[in-house]
């Protein structure tokens, strides 16, 4: 898959880690062969995680995750290397760039034992070897961890020269599982020649002149299997059914459209939304499905909290903020408190809450979307999405999941 074809959230995401000054924004730009990351003797340059999406050989289309310090100071130190934790939940691959010249310390430990803690694969640099001959997985402090340190997954390296950097790409790429399933959004649904009709409703919250990015994944997926992607609004879906001489074999609407779709689209052909999918996509299908039901015992004075995983300019009829809010209240017919987050923001405590409802994630990658479920499951909190939780409340949702069993 090229650089442009690969959305952010499949792309494998790297984080970089380490005290300040040892040296991992220059790694990055001895990397990357490019100025991506600012390279400072002040200690601190790094103030938030940076990311930035780019092709890198031998692995390919990647993230690549700039953190603080994490031996940062003070209050505001302590709020960044928080921020330099919650990248874990989002890394597929943690490389970890100790200063040779200090050994593994305390800080690095920390890290260290929560990336195993999370099962995600790592290698340690040994930057600054062009300053020391010393570059070993050996320490300082005398920590288990630090002993039972697999020497496969260590390198030395010198972000100033070049030593070992081009081994260190190869090192970070077989850290990438082989046997990865091979996931499907539509193609397993579908046969080559069929139609599959797209409800696409452009109105105040559509975005300008393009395609949200899971309707792009989607077509680009029908196309790919060798189907028939028609794209309509929902005011023209009921022509376009009459006229399109064949029946679909799958109707995929926007959640918003839902209620007006279900109606339009006769009961002999399947119909699903982009959300609905896309939790399957993502592997969390019977988990949002089991919380949506969750909207039916909730009570006066509950807390729900709506969760965005991007950041955007929100419209006056903005489905997150507004729509959502008044659809669950009419729905329950209960006096509700809603709570909201977006972006990387998602709380670590969810007990106040007793039912999350989330994007459908189109943005996020599989690791940090899978973290988030967790977090509400480990703490026994209800979670769904937006598409599933609107095809409960017009009472198609069990329509909905029909075409994916």
């Amino acid at each position: 898959m090229s650089l442009n074809a690969a959305p952010s959230a499949d792309r494998i995401h790297i984080g970089i880690f380490g005290k300040r000054n040892a040296g991992k924004s220059s790694l990055i730009n001895a990397v990357t062969s490019q100025n991506l990351a600012i390279v400072s003797d002040i200690k601190g340059t790094t103030t938030d995680p940076v990311q930035k999406a780019m092709e890198l050989l031998p692995l390919g289309p990647v993230v690549m995750i700039d953190t603080p310090g994490l031996d940062d100071e003070g209050e505001l130190g302590a709020l960044r290397i928080r921020k330099a934790y919650q990248v874990l939940n989002k890394t597929d691959i943690a490389v970890l760039v100790v200063d040779s010249s200090e050994g593994m310390t305390r800080e690095d430990e920390r890290i260290l034992e929560k990336v195993r803690e999370k099962k995600i694969p790592y290698v340690i640099a040994f930057n600054k070897s062009d300053l020391t001959i010393r570059h070993s997985c050996g320490s300082e402090i005398a920590a288990p961890i630090v002993d039972s340190i697999d020497e496969s997954h260590c390198i030395s390296v010198s972000a100033l020269t070049g030593e070992h950097i081009w081994e260190l790409k190869e090192l970070i790429a077989k850290q990438v599982p082989t046997a990865e399933t091979q996931k499907h959004i539509t193609a397993d649904l579908i046969h080559p020649g069929d139609y599959v009709v797209l409800v696409i409703p452009i109105d105040s919250s559509a975005p300008k002149g393009r395609l949200i990015l899971p309707q792009q994944q989607t077509i680009r997926d029908i196309l790919e299997a060798g189907g028939a992607a028609v794209a309509v609004k929902d005011t023209e879906l009921q022509d376009t059914l009459a006229r399109l001489g064949t029946k679909p074999a799958l109707v995929i609407t926007d959640s918003q459209a839902f209620q007006k779709v279900s109606v339009l689209v006769p009961p002999d052909i399947p119909l699903t939304s982009f959300s609905i999918l896309f939790a399957r996509y993502k592997g969390n299908l019977d988990t949002v499905v089991q919380g949506a039901r969750t909207l039916d015992l909730l009570r006066d004075g509950d807390t729900v909290l709506i969760s965005e995983g991007c950041t955007h300019h929100r419209q006056c009829e903005d489905i997150g903020t507004v729509k959502l809010p008044g659809w669950i209240q009419k729905h329950t017919g209960k006096e509700l408190h809603f709570e909201f987050t977006s972006g990387i923001e998602f709380p670590d405590d969810l007990s106040r809450y007793r039912l999350i409802i989330h994007c459908g994630g189109c943005t996020l990658n599989e690791r940090e979307m899978k973290y988030r479920l967790q977090c509400a499951c480990d703490q026994n909190v209800p979670i769904t999405n937006y598409g599933t939780a609107i095809a409960h409340m017009n009472g198609i949702l069990s329509r909905s999941i029909a075409p994916l069993l």
